[in-house]
């Protein structure tokens, strides 16, 4: 089950599961990151089932969000961040071709559940393709699809790997979601930290000179498990990147109203908003 009103228990990871160093320079041969906003919403999706209210029936495009989810291209290689319900609807809509990984910050509803949409990127690749996660994220992913994960998979499953992160790593940015430990990623001087209601001390290390932060940023009103606007502002300033994208707002936010509310370097993304990164 997903939800943005209870928190999930379960054990904290220790500090020294987070990089204490930043990011290691990126060869010079590497491309640029090509970076795509399949999802910018929250986990009900916008609008929202049966609700008549300014932003559900908004003719602005970047009004309508489909649960989150972001794709990120290096050269041939494409990685995925997250495969929740629409992420069927999203590879159609941007027209991805290709997916080498998934990097997944945690096991809710609204970010796992369409996995089982990998399946036609290996009709003519048969390559084993990594999903990375939390340790406690792959426990769930094994128990929940045991016909993918488990000793005898189902036959035409997508043929991935649960590849656990447990640090210390660089490119995994331990954050929290209440009281739930979860992933954010840095993939060069780009990072994706969404659902996300405390960042420790110890990683905010990973997060310096950064050219793009997209970062957790429900609504205007204080919430357990994630960030409100005023918080995901505050934390944008200290970690002081370039640009900053909010990402996994509900219907209670108007793009083009918060937008004009926004320090000229921070905004909201939208759906199949794109842009490049080093």
């Amino acid at each position: 089950m997903s939800t943005d009103e209870e928190p999930i228990e379960s054990e904290v990871p220790t500090a020294e599961m987070v990089v204490t160093d930043a990011a290691p320079e990126r060869h010079a041969d590497t491309p640029p990151l090509t970076v795509t906003f399949l999802g910018t919403g929250t986990s009900t999706g916008v609008p929202v089932i049966g609700c008549g209210c300014e932003v559900c029936s908004s003719d602005d495009p970047r009004d309508t969000r489909t649960r989150c989810a972001c794709h990120v291209r290096v050269g041939e290689m494409g990685v995925l961040i997250d495969t929740g319900p629409d992420f069927r609807r999203q590879a159609l809509r941007e027209d991805i071709a290709r997916i080498d990984a998934v990097c997944y910050t945690h096991h809710h509803f609204d970010h796992v559940v369409g996995i089982d949409d990998l399946r036609p990127f290996f009709f003519d690749n048969r390559r084993v393709m990594p999903c990375y996660a939390h340790a406690d994220t792959a426990a769930v992913l094994r128990r929940n699809y045991d016909y993918i994960f488990g000793a005898d998979p189902y036959p035409g499953a997508a043929n991935v790997a649960l590849e656990e992160v447990d640090g210390p790593f660089t490119v995994p940015i331990l954050l929290y979601h209440g009281e739930m430990p979860v992933y954010g990623y840095r993939i060069g001087n780009f990072a994706y930290l969404t659902d996300v209601s405390e960042i420790p001390e110890a990683s905010y290390a990973g997060l310096d000179d950064l050219d793009v932060l997209v970062l957790d940023a429900l609504r205007p009103d204080p919430h357990p498990t994630h960030f409100s606007f005023d918080k995901a502002v505050n934390v944008a300033r200290r970690i002081g990147a370039r640009q900053t994208y909010f990402v996994h707002m509900t219907h209670n936010v108007r793009h083009a109203e918060a937008n004009a509310r926004l320090p000229e370097d921070m905004q909201l993304a939208y759906d199949g908003l794109t842009f490049e990164s080093r």
